[in-house]
């Protein structure tokens, strides 16, 4: 499903993922329709941008988290000009996963949003490193997270944006030891208990920073 209130963006979204073999249940423009199509339709995945009319402030994301709520786990990737923080941390507050935040003008091409979509649609996450930066930067000085290393803040950036340990490690130019022992530390300093399944590693510590 897609929610986008301007018409070339939304049929371009709607043919580019038909390009790759998705079937777009429904492609509305508006808020209300929104609500009414994901209680009706039930989608493996919606793609939602932020502000939708009537108010064309929050209204995209208002409606996917009384749908999350309704429907507990249900895929959303949200697309948007700016870091909405406050929703952006309720979204990912309740930890079930299928959860993704784009922003529009950082998105570079087809291959890399289309993996985001599948990425969530399986249950996973797919965040733009400018949203995990600053939702970090908001919780730096908080305890525990103020006593990651730098290194160890740059590998759960990474991990946040659903990557795995091999391109964790071919992005920081180190060993995939090396990175298994950093996601140890860091569950280890954030009480968290580590796990072999990467979006569940990801959601908890996207859950933790949820957290205050």
């Amino acid at each position: 499903m897609v929610a986008e209130d301007l018409f070339l963006l939304r049929d371009g979204l709607v043919r580019m993922l038909e390009a790759y073999d998705f079937e777009v249940v429904a492609a509305v423009e508006s808020g209300p329709e929104l609500s009414k199509a994901l209680a009706e339709l039930e989608p493996d995945v919606a793609v939602v941008d932020v502000r939708l009319p009537p108010s064309f402030s929050d209204e995209g994301l208002q409606c996917a988290l009384a749908a999350r709520r309704a429907r507990p786990g249900l895929p959303v990737l949200v697309l948007s000009q700016h870091v909405e923080q406050l929703y952006a941390r309720e979204l990912l507050a309740d930890g079930s996963g299928g959860i993704g935040y784009l922003l529009k003008d950082r998105v570079f091409d087809a291959d890399q949003f289309i993996d985001a979509v599948r990425r969530v649609a399986a249950g996973g996450t797919a965040m733009d490193p400018q949203v995990i930066s600053q939702l970090l930067d908001r919780r730096a000085q908080d305890r525990p997270l103020g006593r990651l290393t730098p290194r160890e803040l740059e590998v759960m950036e990474l991990m946040a944006e659903g990557r795995s340990n091999t391109a964790i490690a071919a992005q920081l130019f180190v060993t995939e030891r090396a990175v298994a022992k950093h996601t140890s530390n860091i569950f280890g300093k954030l009480g968290l208990p580590p796990s072999d399944d990467n979006n569940r590693r990801v959601l908890a510590v996207l859950a933790y920073l949820d957290r205050g």
